[in-house]
């Protein structure tokens, strides 16, 4: 092993440049797909032909469908053809899924717009892109970046999308999402760099070989199923809640984005506190459980206040509490329980599982509202919440391990186990995967116990 000169720990202009433009890419997008969420329950029935509940469910999660059957083929797709490539087809697709959707008369047509909105799935490539343009050491503040992006753009669309539909009506919301896919076509081609390489990132993307290893783990599927479970109340909940705060609680669709705006500043307030004590004082089981049991609890309140404005915005800043905790804990569980070989293919897993609910909650969100009415989809959210809280009972509390991403250039197929046992030896180091393709080597570590001079010195050194 030779001696080199430490990499640069800063971000460099261009890692940022990059960063800053695939985060605004992935926010476009969502905000696109979450505009209509607020809004469609009510408008739709006025706006298109042969609309019934459930045909009008089925619009509303249809992206997440075609989403989950197409994610981990564009992502590997993107590995063959070019990540820019993949994306920009992508965008072509979500742009003409959202053009057919603002020109359609009846809720068939919508629903195929939809499908071809989420037929782009292009979260895989945008998340490889973003490995091969920064460095190893930035790779989790890069993810971050774009985990920021997500959740402000859903913020922005439920306290916009409300307004924009009282304006411009949803043709206009549907026009607006094709011109951030063209907008957001732009920023790739004349914003974001070309990786002069794509390679597999076994941290991020998935393996095919891997799916059974994957689907045999209970604890990777607890976490699976969790996504699914939340994203499917989310949708179903923004199915009725709407049709609630209009024509039982009396406020006017117009004034929806007032109410939402306010609440999920407070819900967010409210989450940050309880993030912090899952995290830095060990407690993330009993805070994942209590938020999971908060949710059943606002579902409740909406069944039995739906008349009362004020019950249902008390319900919902819980729900949103509880939803922010829960989204932001799940990557971070699914990380710390999934193995390094695997955890590109879980990851990959856990997506599908998110946007399938999504489309489940659509669907399932009209089914129940046809033959229940709001109490029904309300009484159902609040049943399966609590069956979920039940299963996650015997769930293992996470070790609490950090990821770490060592670079090293003098890595062959002849010295990679010699590595691999040297990282191992050095004191605080759970896990080990050296990838002598990526010349790079994936670790778990206990933060507390870690040697963090020896890991440096070792990576300073290769």
């Amino acid at each position: 092993m030779t001696q080199k000169q430490p990499q640069q720990i800063t971000m460099t202009s261009l890692e940022k440049r990059s960063i800053a433009g695939l985060s605004a890419i992935f926010g476009f997008r969502m905000l696109g797909l979450f505009m209509i969420l607020p809004v469609f329950s009510l408008a739709a029935q006025h706006e298109y032909s042969d609309t019934t509940p459930m045909l009008i469910g089925l619009a509303i999660g249809a992206y997440g469908l075609t989403q989950a059957l197409l994610q981990v083929p564009f992502g590997m797709l993107s590995d063959r053809i070019g990540r820019k490539r993949v994306i920009t087809f992508g965008l072509l697709l979500f742009a003409a899924g959202s053009i057919v959707a603002a020109l359609a008369d009846s809720i068939y047509i919508v629903i195929l717009g939809r499908l071809m909105q989420g037929s782009g799935a292009i979260a895989a490539a945008i998340m490889a892109l973003t490995a091969d343009l920064t460095r190893d050491d930035h790779r989790t503040k890069a993810m971050a970046s774009i985990g920021i992006s997500i959740g402000l753009s859903f913020s922005i669309a439920l306290a916009a999308g409300a307004a924009l539909e009282h304006w411009v009506g949803l043709s206009g919301i549907f026009w607006l999402t094709a011109i951030f896919a063209l907008l957001g076509i732009a920023i790739l081609h004349f914003w974001i760099p070309t990786p002069t390489r794509c390679i597999n990132h076994r941290d991020i993307e998935p393996a095919p070989q891997q799916i059974l290893n994957v689907l045999r783990n209970p604890d990777i599927m607890r976490m699976v199923f969790s996504i699914m479970l939340l994203h499917m109340l989310l949708t179903a909940s923004f199915f009725a809640l709407p049709i609630a705060l209009q024509n039982y609680a009396g406020l006017d669709s117009s004034q929806h984005g007032l109410a939402y705006l306010p609440i999920l500043l407070a819900a967010f307030i409210c989450m940050v506190p309880l993030i912090i004590i899952a995290e830095k004082k060990r407690k993330m089981k009993p805070v994942f459980i209590g938020a999971i049991l908060v949710l059943a609890l606002a579902q409740a309140g909406w069944a039995f206040f739906q008349h009362s404005l004020s019950g249902l915005l008390f319900n919902l800043w819980l729900f949103f509490t509880a939803f922010n905790i829960l989204e932001a804990s799940l990557p971070s569980l699914m990380s710390k329980l999934s193995p390094l070989e695997n955890k590109g293919t879980a990851m990959g897993v856990y997506s599908t599982a998110q946007f399938m609910g999504a489309f489940l909650g659509g669907l399932l969100g009209g089914i129940l509202y046809t033959q229940f009415n709001l109490t029904g989809i309300f009484i159902f959210g609040s049943i399966i919440t609590l069956i979920w809280a039940g299963a996650m009972l015997s769930m293992r509390p996470p070790r609490h391990l950090s990821s770490r991403i060592i670079h090293l250039e003098t890595v062959t197929k002849d010295n990679v186990d010699q590595i691999a046992l040297q990282l191992k030896s050095i004191a605080g180091v759970a896990e080990v995967i050296v990838v002598v393709e990526e010349q790079v080597a994936y670790l778990k570590v206990i933060s507390e116990e870690i040697d963090t001079s020896t890991l440096d010195a070792f990576a300073q050194q290769s």
